[in-house]
C-alpha cells in the first residue's frame, strides 16, 4: 500500500470516528433534554393554598381571595382552579 492508500484509510477512519462521535453526542443531548423536560413540570407544580372551609371573619376571606388572585396572576393557578377555590371560600 502506498502513501496515498495510507492517507485515504486514515481519512476514512477519522471520518467514521467523527460521525459516530457526533451521533452519540446528539443522542445523549436528546436524552438529557427529555429528562429535563420531564423534571421541569414537577419542580414548578405548587399545591393549592389551604383555604378554610367556613371563614367567620370577612377580612380573612378577602385576604385569602387576594392571595388566590396573586397566585392566578403569577400563573401558579389556572383560572378554573382560581374559580373553584373562590367558590369554596365563599360558600
Amino acid at each position: 500500500m502506498g502513501l496515498l492508500g495510507g492517507i485515504a484509510r486514515t481519512a476514512v477512519v477519522a471520518g467514521t470516528a467523527t460521525a459516530v462521535s457526533n451521533n452519540v453526542s446528539r443522542r445523549q443531548s436528546a436524552r438529557w433534554a427529555d429528562q429535563q423536560a420531564q423534571q421541569e413540570p414537577q419542580q414548578y407544580q405548587a399545591a393549592p393554598p389551604a383555604i378554610p372551609a367556613q371563614a367567620d371573619d370577612m377580612d380573612a376571606r378577602i385576604e385569602q381571595l387576594e392571595k388566590l388572585a396573586q397566585l392566578r396572576d403569577q400563573g401558579i393557578l389556572t383560572d378554573a382552579e382560581f374559580q373553584s377555590q373562590k367558590q369554596q371560600l365563599l360558600t
